[in-house]
């Protein structure tokens, strides 16, 4: 079964966040994340990350968006658990995808308590698990959407291929899910590296009318190739520099509250980051909701998108 290419839409009603107990800069995970960072000596970095965790969910409530917010497992140990949207997504037509992790402390992070509560407490429908997370046994990963950008709307898969997207595996979640995959090659800018991009979505970001790409960094004929089928969508597109997707302006997504509304949510970081035209043309597009979460980009080295993981599951019948 797959998704047919109607009857989609672009952004949530229904956002799945993890409240974090164990935050850390991630030791497994920056062997590959140009943007993480350490932190200073003696910062308390959980307690930090749990109050600019909580301002985010404020922000985004105040604004009529329903978040779930889950706790995480202190017992666990997984510093990243709030960044769920690597390892699960869910989809309207009740399925749910399971996704093969690149540092093993990661795939502690999938728990079927949090699917169970969607379930319960916000009466989403789950009618089947997808699990992609065999392809861990053969060292080969595709860390949900922050490895690929759905184009729900027109049944795209953008993947920038690398050591946590293997195309193989990025086309066998398109098959299963009915998505035609657009693969390419983009290489990180922070750090002293030439190495391909760790996530897609630190340099892509696709809404309903919108689209955030850092082209510059797409390398060959793969740039402008993106670049046409971004247009081709009829979707305004913004392109930002590798500064600005070291600034986090990447890194945004498009969310719906329950009246309908759109907005695109992203950190305080990523909003200075873009220039004012650049806000003022997305912000003509659905309205911006941006919050502070430094400590969280720093450590982690991934801002707001990466912390939202987008419940497209259908409500249940009663």
């Amino acid at each position: 079964m797959t998704e047919p290419k109607t009857q989609r839409n672009q952004s949530a009603d229904l956002l799945l966040m993890i409240r974090p107990a164990s935050f850390r800069m991630n030791e497994e995970t920056a062997v590959n994340n140009a943007y993480q960072n350490a932190a200073e000596e003696g910062i308390d970095a959980v307690k930090l990350a749990q109050v600019e965790f909580d301002g985010l969910v404020d922000a985004l409530r105040n604004h009529g968006i329903s978040v779930c917010v889950q706790e995480e497992d202190p017992e666990a140990d997984t510093p990243d658990a709030l960044f769920p949207n690597n390892w699960v997504s869910f989809h309207w037509d009740g399925r749910v995808g399971l996704y093969p992790m690149f540092a093993v402390n990661r795939r502690r992070e999938r728990r079927e308590d949090v699917l169970l509560r969607l379930s319960t407490d916000f009466q989403r429908e789950l009618t089947e698990i997808v699990d992609f997370t065999e392809f861990e046994v053969h060292n080969v990963f595709l860390e949900g959407t922050g490895s690929l950008i759905l184009d729900r709307i027109h049944g795209l898969a953008y993947a920038a291929i690398g050591p946590r997207t293997d195309q193989a595996a990025a086309q066998h979640f398109c098959e299963a899910f009915g998505y035609e995959l657009i693969p390419f090659t983009a290489n990180q800018t922070a750090g002293n590296t030439s190495a391909p991009i760790y996530h897609t979505n630190v340099m892509l970001a696709i809404g309903s009318e919108w689209a955030v790409v850092c082209d510059d960094i797409i390398l060959g004929k793969e740039r402008q190739s993106v670049l046409n089928v971004l247009s081709q969508s009829g979707r305004t597109v913004v392109q930002i520099t590798a500064d600005q997707v070291n600034g986090f302006s990447g890194n945004v997504l498009e969310v719906r509250n329950e009246k309908g509304e759109r907005f695109i949510a992203m950190s305080s970081a990523a909003y200075s980051s873009f220039t004012e035209d650049q806000r003022k043309t997305l912000s003509g597009l659905a309205r911006i909701i941006h919050a502070p979460i430094p400590t969280i980009e720093q450590l982690g080295g991934g801002s707001v998108r990466c912390m939202l993981a987008e419940v497209f599951l259908p409500k249940a019948q009663s």
